[in-house]
């Protein structure tokens, strides 16, 4: 466990200025005071898909650095203290397992799933302005946001019972809008269920419906990188259909600063791109000055396991997935997962578990993450409690999704 015990770190007690460069103890205990709390909650947080399994202090020295990866990844910058040289290289990592063409792929380290969306739906909008975006009930909360900061039109549609979007809803829609260039936003992994929409299928409407102009966003931020490592994937990628896709980092690779990579057809984004002359650099990204720290941490993680360990680590991960099924069976909860995904939904259990466990609620239900860091022995500890929330017989307060 690291400490922030002043006897611990190797940095001077005084900067360059002859000033002391350690807060005052009062300041000092207070952090280490946080530091225990959320090091305590740690290895009860399996609601949220954060792994929490990773060893980056070969990456320290990097902080006494002001580093900025402001502008493209791939056109240079004025700025030299970057690490655009390590991002193009995580960037080519995710581009071979996204099964994007080497000629036609782009892509840059975002700060999250939510901007790698914006990003995609921002060039959706640019590419037919006059679109309507398409995405189902099941969709991250935050695409609703995107939409209304870009003013752009939208419609959602159902959802199938376990999270998949309604494709007879689809097809009804856009034929109504058939004028119109559908922008559909597809989820590959849904929050809540791990459900993912079939490309083939919403493809197979478009043809139907003889649409020759669309776009298609694929949010994957969990699941990008669990199929990739997978017999068998479903439909997902760019060699499926995809226009652009946003994965996570900080979720399946860990991470202590959330972050993602956002991949698209270097076609569609040579239409956006700006030469800004102080950078020195093409403005093709949302935010100007970008975190230059995690490509270091992507990268890392990329070279410290590699494609062999990230089979075995997904491999894992699944199995642990499907010991929590059974185990939570074995009491008699209604635990299921959809194929392919590390997502264990169950009955929305009493507040006090919900509050224990870190667990993520959603009406009726809630789930727990077979996230690398959860082990069996993880799941044994929740499902003890879990049976015992059972016998004692509480229940979860009544809130307006629950009435």
């Amino acid at each position: 466990m690291h400490s922030l015990n002043p006897a611990d770190t190797s940095q001077n007690a005084v900067d360059s200025t002859g000033e002391s460069s350690r807060l005052a103890p009062e300041h000092r205990k207070r952090l280490e005071e946080l530091y225990q709390h959320l090091a305590e909650l740690r290895d009860r947080s399996i609601g949220y898909p954060c792994n929490q399994k990773f060893d980056y202090s070969e990456l320290y020295p990097f902080l006494d650095l002001t580093i900025n990866n402001v502008g493209d990844p791939f056109s240079g910058s004025n700025f030299r203290m970057n690490t655009h040289e390590i991002e193009r290289e995580v960037l080519t990592e995710f581009a071979r397992w996204t099964e994007i063409p080497d000629d036609d792929y782009w892509g840059y380290v975002t700060n999250g799933g939510t901007e790698g969306n914006m990003y995609g739906l921002y060039l959706a909008r640019e590419i037919h302005p006059d679109g309507i975006v398409y995405f189902s009930e099941d969709t991250h909360y935050s695409v609703a946001k995107i939409l209304r900061l870009q003013h752009t039109r939208s419609i959602m549609i159902r959802s199938r019972e376990g999270g998949e979007i309604d494709y007879e809803d689809l097809e009804e829609s856009i034929k109504i809008h058939r004028e119109v260039p559908p922008i559909i936003f597809v989820n590959v992994g849904t929050t809540m269920t791990g459900a993912i929409d079939d490309l083939y299928k919403i493809r197979e409407i478009l043809d139907r419906l003889c649409i020759s102009r669309y776009y298609l966003h694929v949010d994957a931020a969990l699941s990008g990188l669990i199929l990739p490592f997978i017999n068998n994937p479903p439909p997902w990628n760019f060699a499926s259909g995809a226009d652009s896709i946003s994965i996570s980092g900080h979720k399946m690779l860990g991470s202590p600063l959330p972050c993602g990579v956002a991949l698209a057809r270097k076609t569609h984004v040579e239409r956006i791109a700006r030469l800004v002359e102080y950078v020195g650099a093409l403005d093709t990204t949302i935010s100007g000055s970008r975190n230059a720290f995690t490509p270091l941490i992507l990268w890392h993680a990329l070279k410290q396991k590699g494609e062999i360990g990230f089979r075995e680590i997904i491999l894992n991960s699944l199995k642990v997935a499907d010991y929590a099924v059974e185990r939570l069976n074995e009491i008699g909860v209604e635990a299921w997962r959809h194929v392919n995904s590390i997502t264990v939904v169950f009955p929305r259990p009493s507040a006090a578990l919900l509050e224990k466990w870190i667990l993520a609620p959603y009406g009726e239900i809630a789930h727990l993450i077979a996230m690398p860091n959860v082990t069996r022995d993880t799941i044994d500890h929740f499902v003890d409690d879990f049976e015992k929330d059972l016998i004692t017989g509480s229940k979860a307060p009544k809130t307006d999704e629950t009435k």
